[in-house]
């Protein structure tokens, strides 16, 4: 018996008509996977991917058991104000990837495309919808959410605000990357602070939240240390790492436990062997679920997934001392930002501090921007010396898998790296 696949059937069956009861299973069996990290960690993994996977689940059990102290957030929301305020991040992205983990995003995908949303919007923000229509996912204190750097996010926050009725502040981020620009977001989060103030009645401490800001940045530098030092190492990599340190590098940044993550990180590499088999980049997100990608590159000797975009955003070039000012330039200096060469140029460099051998540019069905840059940049990419697969496919939903094509191209991919390396 499948075990995942059953509970996942249970949480959707249970949605129907027990909602609550649904959520209870749902917090329940994360809740034990969470005592698996602590008790029969795998022992595959390093010291700090299994410390990594305990602090995502965490993360993510926060929302269901104090859904009153929780902000419902996008991925790149800038949450050192919300952690402030003592209240926890509550990501869209990141629920409906465990959702998938769980093998229980299929329904509330219907249920959302049902309700007249588009099949071509983003799966993981239907994913979400369909889940918080059906009952199952709880009511958060308030919204804070950017425009950064999906499209979809206008829509779903706007929608998840209606349903819940719950107050909610958007951060515009301009795409072009200015000190005005700087000043325009700075005020933005100014604004915010007030908003979270009012909404909690708890005032927010300004030279702690320095504090914070200065340890986010601390966090990202030490990140940056150790892709840098990966390049000549071997790091058993799973599918999932790299997503949650995508994760944690945004929602959890300006945390103690998120710092000491990357600490975990820089003495991992101190005793990790040399190279061995090929350093492959991920741009966009990874189908974790699929068994064509674990087969190519779970814990594999002879290929690893070295890093991944979404968890190497900031622009550490550009600084302030005024933390609002700091939370500002990430967001405007986001690689994400602006036209489809800066994300480019952002992965082309990461890609080589990382000492990757090729780079895979996941076409995330429903991104667009993501589908309109991928020729572009496989050129570029291959011009700096990086070969590049497209890899079509979706990083939510099953469904649009194509899980023969993935095997075959993934494959053919890895095996021209090995043959590009004699050339």
């Amino acid at each position: 018996m499948d075990v995942i696949k059953t509970f996942g059937n249970y949480v959707e069956k249970w949605c129907e008509g027990h909602p609550e009861r649904a959520r209870w299973l749902l917090k329940t069996g994360w809740e034990a996977e969470n005592l698996k990290f602590t008790v029969a960690p795998s022992k595959r993994m390093n010291p700090s991917d299994q410390y990594l996977a305990k602090l995502m689940m965490n993360a993510m059990l926060q929302p269901l058991k104090h859904p009153e102290s929780s902000v419902l957030v996008s991925v790149f929301t800038p949450c050192e104000l919300i952690q402030e305020a003592g209240l926890y991040p509550y990501n869209v992205e990141s629920f409906s990837c465990y959702l998938t983990a769980s093998q229980a995003e299929r329904a509330f995908l219907q249920n959302a495309e049902d309700s007249g949303l588009s099949e071509t919007l983003c799966s993981y923000h239907k994913t979400f919808i369909g889940a918080a229509e059906k009952g199952l996912l709880p009511k958060p204190k308030c919204i804070v959410y950017t425009n950064l750097a999906c499209d979809a996010n206008l829509l779903t926050f706007h929608r998840l605000a209606e349903f819940y009725h719950v107050p909610v502040f958007s951060i515009d981020v301009p795409s072009r990357q200015t000190a005005s620009n700087v000043a325009y977001v700075a005020a933005q989060l100014r604004a915010l602070k007030r908003f979270l103030e009012q909404t909690t009645g708890r005032l927010i401490d300004e030279d702690l939240l320095a504090e914070r800001v200065a340890r986010g940045r601390e966090t990202l530098e030490e990140f940056e240390k150790f892709q840098s030092a990966r390049a000549d190492r071997f790091i058993p990599s799973d599918l999932v790492s790299p997503l949650y340190s995508g994760m944690t590098n945004n929602i959890l940044l300006g945390t103690e436990e998120e710092k000491l993550y990357t600490e975990k990180l820089l003495k991992d590499i101190k005793n990790a062997p040399p190279k061995k088999g090929k350093h492959i980049y991920w741009m966009h997100t990874i189908p974790f679920w699929s068994d064509a990608v674990k087969e190519a590159l779970l814990l594999n000797d002879s290929a690893q997934i070295v890093g991944c975009e979404l968890s190497q955003v900031a622009d550490l070039s550009v600084h302030s001392e005024d933390p609002y000012e700091e939370m500002a330039m990430r967001l405007v200096y986001h690689a994400l930002n602006g036209p489809i060469s800066r994300r480019i140029e952002a992965g082309i460099h990461h890609a080589k501090q990382a000492g990757a051998d090729g780079a895979v540019w996941f076409n995330h069905w429903g991104c667009k921007h993501t589908l309109g840059g991928s020729r572009i940049a496989k050129k570029r990419f291959e011009e700096a010396g990086i070969p590049m697969l497209i890899l079509d496919g979706d990083g939510c939903d099953r469904s649009h898998g194509g899980e023969g094509q993935t095997s075959t191209r993934l494959g053919a991919f890895l095996e021209m790296l090995g043959d590009f390396d004699h050339e």
